[in-house]
């Protein structure tokens, strides 16, 4: 250990320790850290997933079917109280009765946090996108556990930012799939010895879930009436979609509208300003009881869904008539417009799309997406209602350049991994 790990050691034991004695007061995403566990399973014969929250959770799902296939126990971890919520909800699907896959809160990446895991190491740990523990990776490395980031995003911003702790990090990585060449390249200028182009697995994602039965009493209550989704709204979002909703129902009266806002911390936020706003809306979590769901009857005095649950987003866009991704219009990073499109909507996004720099251009080509700036969005909205179908025909197909990325990013991973479960025996 040189004096830069030494460093990074001394400074997250400190804060380590001081977290552990400050325990109760801390905020839920440290106490959930804190209260992390490792899986019941023997050394070297399961995979460490890491998914830091809801996104990237749901980014697992095409991984997790082809590593469950292969007979691979994998141990599904998030660091967030939200993520926590979904995998809990989503973990039984995840394991289809297979007893393969588990999941549980992420470590603190100090000695004390890390030390239940690397008692009896994975074969393999696989984070999505940009997650690099400087002592999770050390700890791992000095075992000899390969460490593979798939679906790897890198954007300018955060190469700048890295600082000589990240640097080691990704020198310590056996492999990273990146998402896109920019991001490739941008992990090979932070230091990672072997990068290869993978591809963006939300474009290779299984089909939604289907929504649960309390869906079925909404779409016939708003089976004739044009419906507005707006998926991952950002603060102000929110009062300008709205405003434009509103605005629209003039043109046409029965207009409803489903809006999911992006943070779930915002929820609360979303539902005062609707109650202020004097809405006739919903809350999806008040329903999510069979018990207690509405009739038809309710949902036809009901203009507006506030889509506050984890994880029915895409699944719900299939409900609407036009698709609004947001993150783009009042923030500049944009959000995913593939889950619209796929569900073969009609799908506005606004000019603040950087983030999704690998998506965007080929299906505004493919005529699959239109980026729109505000005062065009009213016009445009209007045009879109007027010429598609209340609900969409067909699934939409993407276009060649974004399919294949789970074949590639398997293909790049597989040599990594530990033998399958199956071979080795029962434990």
């Amino acid at each position: 250990m040189d004096a830069l790990d030494l460093s990074y050691r001394v400074l997250v034991s400190l804060a380590g320790a001081l977290a552990r004695a400050c325990a109760p007061g801390l905020p839920a995403g440290w106490q959930l850290r804190l209260s992390a566990t490792a899986p019941d399973l023997p050394a070297g014969r399961w995979i460490w997933l890491h998914a830091v929250s809801v996104g990237e959770l749901l980014l697992a799902d095409g991984l997790l079917v082809r590593l469950r296939a292969a007979g691979q126990r994998v141990h599904l971890s998030t660091g967030t109280p939200a993520g926590l919520e979904l995998l809990q909800r989503r973990l039984p699907d995840w394991d289809g009765g297979t007893g393969l896959i588990s999941g549980g809160a992420f470590p603190l990446d100090d000695p004390a946090g890390l030390e239940c895991f690397l008692l009896r190491p994975p074969g393999a740990f696989i984070a999505l996108e940009t997650e690099l523990w400087p002592g999770l990776l050390e700890a791992l490395e000095a075992r000899g556990v390969p460490r593979l980031v798939v679906n790897g995003r890198l954007t300018e911003k955060s190469l700048e930012r890295g600082g000589p702790w990240l640097r080691r990090a990704a020198s310590r990585l056996s492999l990273v799939a990146g998402r896109d060449e920019v991001s490739a390249d941008a992990f090979r200028r932070l230091g990672a010895p072997r990068v290869a182009l993978g591809g963006n697995l939300k474009a290779d994602l299984p089909p939604p879930r289907p929504l649960h039965g309390g869906w079925a009493a909404l779409r016939t209550a708003w089976a004739a009436a044009p419906v507005l989704v707006a998926g991952n709204t950002v603060e102000g979002e929110e009062e300008l979609l709205v405003g434009l909703w509103a605005g629209l129902r003039g043109r046409y009266p029965g207009l409803r509208l489903i809006l999911a806002p992006r943070q779930p911390r915002r929820f609360e936020a979303v539902a005062a300003a609707f109650i202020q706003r004097g809405l006739a809306f919903r809350r999806a979590s008040a329903w999510s009881d069979p018990s207690r769901w509405p009739d038809a009857g309710v949902w036809e005095g009901t203009d507006v869904l506030l889509l506050d649950t984890l994880g029915e987003l895409p699944a719900a866009y299939a409900e609407g008539t036009v698709a609004l991704v947001a993150g783009g219009w009042t923030a500049a990073g944009g959000h995913n417009p593939l889950e619209p499109v796929r569900a073969g909507l009609i799908t506005l996004l606004g000019p603040g799309c950087a983030n999704f720099g690998d998506l965007v251009p080929p299906l505004v080509s493919a005529g699959l997406l239109e980026i729109v700036e505000i005062p065009a969005l009213e016009t445009r909205i209007l045009a879109a209602l007027a010429g598609a179908p209340l609900r969409p025909s067909a699934p939409g197909v993407l276009p060649e350049c974004l399919q294949g990325a789970l074949d590639r990013t398997w293909g790049l991973i597989a040599p990594y991994l530990p033998a399958p479960d199956d071979a080795h025996g029962s434990k």
